[in-house]
């Protein structure tokens, strides 16, 4: 098996540790740049910030079309008879009817009868009855308030749960309480499933960092001795990992199901849920609101831009796929996105990541207090912004990795994509900044040069347009909104479109300041080795947060 894990600090060399300063290097030039174009030729940074704010207008503009086209999607999908269109597929037969299901289902179940008549092992596709789902759900310290509704919201979905198996991944530095609390919910809500059963991650394992990388790597092994031991062929298992906050809608299962049955080739590839934040959106102070609708904004954004989907929190796998890339990265803060490129590398390229346009519901961060949500915030955004660690990886392993499979990858393909990597994070860190206070930086400078002085009303100009996506984005965060709680009254409404006031803040103090903290450390090699896992409470009827 190759080698796809992240080397160890000692083993990276100086071509490594250059790849790894790239972003923050970028990041601090982009921010360094206008004071230094302003300082030679006023025209010049003029020009780049005009340029740079017209491009971000026009993603401004591109996203905010595109997440009502996401949204309007994805409500249609939770309508769909998921179910009748999995039946059709089991039939094995093309249906004497049209029109019942969406015109795509007809296209897809055309080809999926082709794949199924195949001789080729390699095509044959499995049927929807030989599917089999695994649930595995991560906890460290989290209460029962947490676990309990997740393990509920599997089980309220609209499939037969017999032919799921439910995995409980705890920690053994959680405690004592912890692995009493796992084994108490499995043996409650274990009758239910095909098969349930805990596994207690070890504590201090050789070569591993702290993180949920390691715990789902060690239940997927124990899976994987469990399907050996009953004879399930892997790839008919598809694995779901899921956060203990992580609630599926009822028809993520069925949904998933149908989507890897139809795939021209299932295996080399992952299955993208969208996240949506809004689990306790109600409880969440109003900067963590902001924050929460921008993330749910973004994932239902980029589910419709297919070629730069990655792997992101909760997401499925096929086992057989998940046994040749040796599960998960043990080694990495951030296992969910790096789990696109271990794929990406262990396939030679063949590998893609399909959406599922329904969504996976989470948690906004809620500590116990004001400040500990505060703070909370920025440590999952710091974690978040850790994925330009991935950079150095991809460039490692795409260009100068001496695995003769390597050389199968298509040069544009791999070229386009570490662009895009390393493009998103200097975007991440710099863009707010610029965007913010970029038009005013030639002025101080020249404050007399009509270049400097005229910047800073097109700016404004620009930025009055471009509140149409802002318009966009409160719009889908009142669309998306769960019932309100009992415990807020009728005004509470009004908080949540007062809330975007916040919003320059939120953006500057959590999303660039939580990049470039997380690409300088990279920069001096200040590596972050511990996976900070966000602190979860519950609020009360008394509305106080309670871990």
């Amino acid at each position: 098996m190759t080698d796809l894990e992240i080397p160890f600090n000692h083993q990276r060399d100086r071509r490594y540790r250059f790849f790894e300063i790239l972003p923050g290097a970028l990041s601090w030039s982009m921010l360094i740049l206008p004071f230094v174009l302003s300082f030679i030729n006023v025209v010049f940074a003029a020009m780049f910030m005009f340029i740079y704010l017209l491009i971000n207008f026009a993603r401004a503009i591109a996203g905010g079309i595109r997440a009502l086209q996401g949204f309007r999607i994805m409500r249609q999908h939770q309508k769909i008879d998921w179910q009748g269109m999995l039946q059709e597929l089991q039939l094995g037969r093309p249906p004497s009817h049209h029109g019942r299901f969406p015109k795509w289902h007809y296209q897809a179940l055309g080809q999926y009868l082709e794949h199924r008549a195949s001789d080729d092992v390699d095509v044959r596709h499995v049927t929807p009855d030989e599917v089999v789902h695994a649930i595995i759900i991560a906890t460290y310290k989290e209460s029962r308030e947490i676990l309990e509704p997740t393990i509920k919201s599997v089980l309220s979905g609209e499939y037969d749960m017999k032919k799921v198996l439910f995995i409980l991944a705890f920690e053994e530095r959680g405690g004592k309480e912890v692995e009493e609390r796992a084994h108490q919910l499995v043996k409650e809500y274990g009758d239910k499933f095909m098969d349930a059963f805990a596994v207690k991650h070890p504590k201090d394992i050789p070569g591993e960092l702290i993180g949920k990388g390691g715990n789902v790597t060690y239940a997927g092994r124990e899976l994987q001795r469990y399907l050996e031991k009953h004879k399930i062929d892997p790839r008919r298992v598809l694995v779901t990992t899921l956060d203990s906050d992580n609630r599926p809608d009822k028809k993520y299962l069925p949904a998933l199901s149908y989507v890897y049955c139809v795939a021209p080739d299932p295996i080399h590839a992952s299955y993208q849920p969208v996240s949506l934040y809004t689990n306790n959106i109600w409880d969440a102070p109003a900067p963590m609101r902001v924050l929460a609708t921008g993330n749910s904004f973004f994932n239902i954004v980029v589910s419709l831009r297919q070629h730069a989907l990655r792997n992101f929190s909760s997401h499925a796998q096929p086992m057989a796929a998940l046994i040749e890339t040796d599960f998960w990265s043990v080694r990495t803060i951030v296992e969910d996105g790096h789990q696109f490129w271990r794929s990406y590398f262990a396939f030679n390229g063949n590998y893609r990541v399909y959406p599922l346009f329904v969504p996976i519901s989470q948690d906004a961060v809620l500590a116990e207090g004001y400040r500990k949500t505060l703070k909370a915030q920025f440590v999952q955004l710091r974690r978040w912004t850790y994925g330009a660690s991935d950079v150095a990886y991809v460039v490692n392993k795409g260009f100068f990795s001496k695995d003769p499979g390597r050389k199968k990858i298509p040069r544009i393909d791999l070229i386009g994509k570490v662009w895009r990597l390393t493009e998103g994070h200097v975007t991440w860190a710099s863009g707010p900044l610029l965007i913010l206070l970029g038009g005013f930086i030639p002025a101080l400078f020249q404050p007399d040069d009509i270049y400097a002085l005229n910047l800073p009303i097109l700016v404004s100009r620009i930025q009055t347009v471009a509140l149409i996506g802002l318009i966009v984005t409160i719009f889908f965060s009142l669309i998306t909104l769960p019932p309100k709680p009992a415990r807020y009254k009728n005004h509470h409404r009004l908080f949540m479109l007062l809330q975007w006031v916040y919003l320059p803040l939120t953006t500057v103090v959590y999303n660039s300041f939580a990049a470039f903290y997380s690409q300088t450390r990279l920069m001096f090699g200040k590596y972050i080795d511990k996976f900070d896992v966000t602190e979860k409470a519950v609020m009360h009827n008394d509305k106080k947060a309670v871990s």
